[in-house]
C-alpha cells in the first residue's frame, strides 16, 4: 500500500475545504493506507479541539496527526491546548516522511 502524507495549510478558516481534505484522509486510511495528516501554517488551527472535527474521525480510523511546531508557536498554541493524539513534529521529521519512496505527498 501507498503512504500518504496530506498536507493543510489552510485550516478552519478556509471553511468547506478543510473539512473535505481532512474527509480524502479519512477514506485514504480507510482503505488501508497509512495516512499523515501534516497540519502546517493556519492549518494548525485544526488540532484544537472541535476546530475541525473531521480529524477525531481521521484518528479514530487510524490516521495521524502531526502538526508543525514552528507554526504552533507562532500562533501561541502549546501542546496542552491541542487535541489529544497528535503528535508536534519539527521539518526534519517532514522531510524525511516526504523522501520515503513509497509517500505521496498532496498539499492543500
Amino acid at each position: 500500500m501507498t503512504d500518504h502524507l496530506l498536507i493543510e495549510s489552510g485550516g478552519p478558516q478556509t471553511g468547506p475545504a478543510c473539512e473535505r481534505f481532512v474527509g480524502d484522509a479519512t477514506r485514504l486510511a480507510g482503505d488501508g493506507h497509512r495516512v499523515v495528516l501534516f497540519l502546517v501554517e493556519n492549518g494548525v488551527t485544526a488540532a484544537l479541539p472541535g476546530a475541525a472535527p473531521g480529524i477525531e474521525t481521521f484518528l479514530r480510523g487510524g490516521g495521524e496527526v502531526w502538526v508543525d511546531t514552528f507554526s504552533a508557536a507562532q500562533r501561541a498554541l502549546p501542546a496542552t491546548d491541542l487535541a489529544a493524539d497528535v503528535r508536534m513534529v519539527e521539518m526534519d521529521d517532514v522531510a524525511a516522511k516526504l523522501l520515503e519512496p513509497q509517500v505521496r505527498a498532496v498539499w492543500h
